[in-house]
C-alpha cells in the first residue's frame, strides 16, 4: 500500500556530536583500556536511528589486535545525551540501565546484547557512555510506524503477529517473575533519587511528576500542559493495591525489540527500567501500540486495531507468567501521561534543533492526544 507521510514533527535530531571526533576520542580511549599493543581502530557507521527518543545510539565498529591477530568486532555504543542538545530525561544513570541488562539477561533469561567496557565518568565523550554486542534483527519501525504499512510486521501473515505479539509478552512474564527483585534491583527504586512515596508506585509518581517538572522549566520558554498536569494529579490521589514489586523494563514496547522469525532476539532500551507493579510494563506494552493506531487513524489509515489489545495481553500474560493481574486503566493514563512528557519535550529539542516552529498550542504536538483525553474523560480527571 502508499503509505501516507508522516506528521512533520515525527522526526528529530538527536545530537550534535560530530562524529569524527567521537571517533578520535574512542580510539584514544580503547588505548587505554585494552590490552597493550591492540592498537583499535574504530569505524562510526553512518546511518539514521529510526527508533527511539531519548539516549543517542552509535552504531560502529572495532578493529584490534587480539592474540596476535587483527579482528574487527560490531559495536552499539549507547551515550547519554549531552545537555545542550535538550535530553528527553533529567539524568540517565548508565551504570544502572547497564546492571539492569546484565541482570535481566542472567537471572531472566530474556534476550538482551552482552554488554562490555563502561565509561560512566564522561571525561571521553562529554556524557557516560556504554559499549554492547550489535546483533542482527528487525525491528518493528517507529518512522513511519509500522501501524502505517508497508513493512514486515504489517504485512505478515496474521499468525505471524500473533506469535510476536506472545513471544514479546513472554518477555514481560521472564523479567517480572525473577525471585527477590526487590533487594536484587534495589538501585533502580524511585527512593534512591530522592523521589518519596509509601510505596514503589507512590515513589514512581513522584518521579513522573518530577520529571515533568524539568521537561517544562529545562527548555527556557516550555509551556505548562493542562492535560498532564490533570493526569497527575488523579493518579497521585487513586493508587490502585499492588503486591510485591518486579523488575519493570519501563519502555517494554515491541519498537524496543530486535526480532528474527518474529521472535525476540535483543530486548533493548532500559532508560525507563524502575521497580513496581506488573501492570505498569502490560500497560505500557499496550498504549504503546494503541498510540500508533491513535496516528494511523488520524491519518486515515486501517493500522493494525486487532493487536497487541488489553484483553489479549492480559490473557496471554496471565497464562505465561501464573498471576492474575488487576485492572489496566490506572496504569495506561500513567502511560498516557508519560507519552504527553515524551512529547513536550521531543518538539522542545525539535524546536533547538530549527525542525519545527514553537506550536501556538503546545499540547498539538501530542500525536495521542484524543487518545489521552479520552482516559481523563474515562476515569473522571
Amino acid at each position: 500500500m502508499t503509505q501516507a507521510p508522516p506528521p512533520a514533527d515525527m522526526t528529530l535530531q538527536r545530537s550534535s556530536r560530530d562524529p569524527d571526533v567521537v571517533r578520535a576520542r574512542l580510539e584514544e580511549w580503547l588505548a587505554t583500556v585494552l590490552p597493550d599493543g591492540a592498537d583499535p581502530v574504530v569505524t562510526i557507521h553512518e546511518g539514521i536511528q529510526t527508533n527511539g527518543m531519548s539516549s543517542e545510539t552509535v552504531l560502529l565498529a572495532i578493529t584490534a589486535t587480539e592474540s596476535g591477530e587483527r579482528a574487527t568486532k560490531e559495536y552499539v555504543a549507547r551515550v547519554a545525551p549531552a545537555a545542550e542538545d535538550l535530553p528527553v530525561f533529567a539524568s540517565y544513570r548508565l551504570q544502572d540501565q547497564y546492571d539492569a541488562m546484565r541482570l535481566a539477561g542472567e537471572l531472566a533469561g530474556v534476550p538482551v546484547p552482552r554488554v562490555g567496557l563502561i565509561e560512566p565518568t564522561g571525561a571521553v565523550l562529554g556524557t557516560p557512555f556504554f559499549l554492547m554486542d550489535r546483533l542482527d534483527g528487525a525491528v518493528p519501525p517507529d518512522v513511519l510506524p509500522y501501524t502505517f504499512g508497508d513493512n514486515w510486521l504489517f504485512d505478515a501473515p496474521v499468525e505471524q503477529q500473533q506469535a510476536l505479539q506472545r513471544s514479546s509478552v513472554e518477555v514481560l512474564a521472564k523479567l517480572h517473575n525473577i525471585e527477590g527483585a526487590a533487594e536484587r534491583f534495589a538501585f533502580l527504586d524511585p527512593a534512591v533519587t530522592g523521589h518519596e512515596g509509601a510505596t514503589p508506585l507512590a515513589r514512581n509518581v513522584a518521579k513522573l511528576s518530577a520529571w515533568y517538572d524539568y521537561a517544562i522549566g529545562a527548555a527556557e520558554g516550555s509551556p505548562r500542559s493542562p492535560l498532564i498536569e490533570r493526569g497527575l494529579t488523579w493518579l497521585a490521589g487513586n493508587l490502585p493495591p499492588e503486591g510485591d514489586p518486579v523488575l519493570i523494563w519501563g519502555d517494554a514496547r515491541i519498537g524496543n525489540v530486535m526480532y528474527r522469525d518474529f521472535a525476540p532476539v535483543a530486548v533493548l532500551d532500559w532508560e525507563m527500567a524502575t521497580l513496581g507493579p506488573r501492570e505498569l510494563d502490560l500497560a505500557w506494552m499496550v498504549f504503546a501500540h494503541s498510540v500508533f493506531q491513535e496516528i494511523s487513524t488520524m491519518m486515515g489509515l486501517p493500522g493494525m486495531p486487532d493487536f497487541m489489545t488489553a484483553d489479549a495481553v492480559a490473557a496471554t500474560y496471565e497464562e505465561l507468567a501464573g498471576v492474575k493481574i488487576g485492572d489496566l486503566t490506572w496504569y495506561q493514563l500513567f502511560a498516557a501521561v508519560i507519552w504527553g512528557i515524551v512529547f513536550l519535550r521531543t518538539s522542545a529539542r525539535q524546536i533547538h534543533f530549527g525542525e519545527i516552529e514553537r506550536p501556538e498550542d503546545p499540547e498539538s504536538v501530542m500525536h495521542h492526544r484524543p487518545l489521552f483525553e479520552r482516559l481523563l474523560q474515562e476515569v473522571g480527571a
